[in-house]
């Protein structure tokens, strides 16, 4: 099988497309034939391994994992023994359990695992969406949120701020979306209650209050948001923040009870995909496709993605 290989940690560059061998589905796997993937910032963070402490997880040296890519879509290929759940030829989505392996033609994954079909009328790249859903999703639930709740959104154009957006609205809260100019209409059309155009306007002085503040692109701190916090409200961010203080404040909110700074880590589940699946099918989550790359052109989707500039998802097609 053709898969995009990184046998050493550096810039686009090192990607390097070529065969390899087809993976076998152990006992309680499906082989997955994998039609659509996508480039995420946790792909280009782990093809640099920066920040460095991913090495820790990656590999020190050299990578552990040399295929990358969470979010996989296509159709089931083989069965390993013991499975009963899907069948070859069932159109599915979901995230590799153990971190990376999309970016190939073809993955195995737990049966049991990350991994459900796919929405009826959809096609593959419009539900490779479920990186953005989760790291979105697990911070949503950490705050608790539901009907009644207000919730301001900084950076509401990216994989995880448009999915949070969607599903802020689908718990029935209230949502202030803040983007740059181009983007506008897109937080618009996604549901969001009022926009804030942060490129006119400080959103930090808008002189109003909300139960949460999320920093879906990791570039605002709690510090700065403060005053949008009501008493009792929570900030929470996907990205360490300036000093790492994304991971320090939140152990002091734990130690001080205030629970005011939160940092939740994701654990990818069947029960994941399954509720992103759901929403799909309520009407209630759609992708924002921002760029589509064949597997070839790869790096050129990692350029794209390290500009931090993406919409949305940037998708890989890897087979027709």
């Amino acid at each position: 099988m053709k898969a995009a290989i990184n046998t050493r940690y550096g810039s686009p560059d090192v990607l390097d497309i070529r065969e390899t061998p087809k993976p076998e589905p152990k006992s309680g796997e499906v082989r997955v034939k994998i039609h659509a993937t996508t480039v995420g910032r946790t792909d280009s963070c782990a093809l640099k391994a920066h920040p460095f402490f991913m090495r820790l997880v990656t590999g020190l040296w050299r990578p552990k994992k040399t295929i990358l890519g969470l979010d996989f879509a296509g159709t089931i290929d083989a069965v390993g023994s013991g499975c009963t759940r899907f069948s070859p030829g069932d159109r599915v989505f979901g995230l590799t359990p153990d971190g990376f392996g999309a970016h190939a033609e073809y993955v195995c994954v737990p049966e049991g695992g990350p991994i459900t079909a796919m929405p009826a009328g959809k096609d593959f790249g419009d539900v490779v969406v479920c990186e953005g859903a989760w790291y979105a999703d697990t911070n949503l639930k950490k705050f608790k949120i539901g009907p009644g709740h207000k919730i301001l959104i900084y950076g509401a154009s990216g994989a995880i701020g448009t999915s949070a957006v969607q599903l802020s609205k689908s718990y029935g809260a209230e949502v202030t979306a803040v983007v740059s100019t181009p983007h506008l209409d897109l937080a618009k059309r996604l549901g969001a209650d009022r926009i804030i155009d942060y490129t006119v306007e400080d959103f930090t002085k808008i002189g109003e209050q909300f139960d949460f503040v999320f920093d879906a692109v990791g570039k605002t701190t709690f510090f700065k948001c403060r005053p949008l916090l009501k008493p009792d409200g929570v900030f929470a961010a996907t990205d360490l923040g300036p000093y790492w203080q994304n991971i320090f404040l939140p152990l002091w909110s734990s130690i001080t009870g205030n629970g005011r700074v939160v940092f939740p880590m994701p654990e990818s589940s069947r029960t994941v995909v399954d509720f992103i699946k759901a929403r799909i099918d309520a009407g209630e989550f759609n992708a924002v496709i921002d760029r589509r790359y064949p597997l070839q052109e790869i790096a050129d989707a990692y350029r794209y993605v390290g500009t931090e500039q993406k919409v949305g998802i940037v998708v890989i097609d890897v087979l027709p």
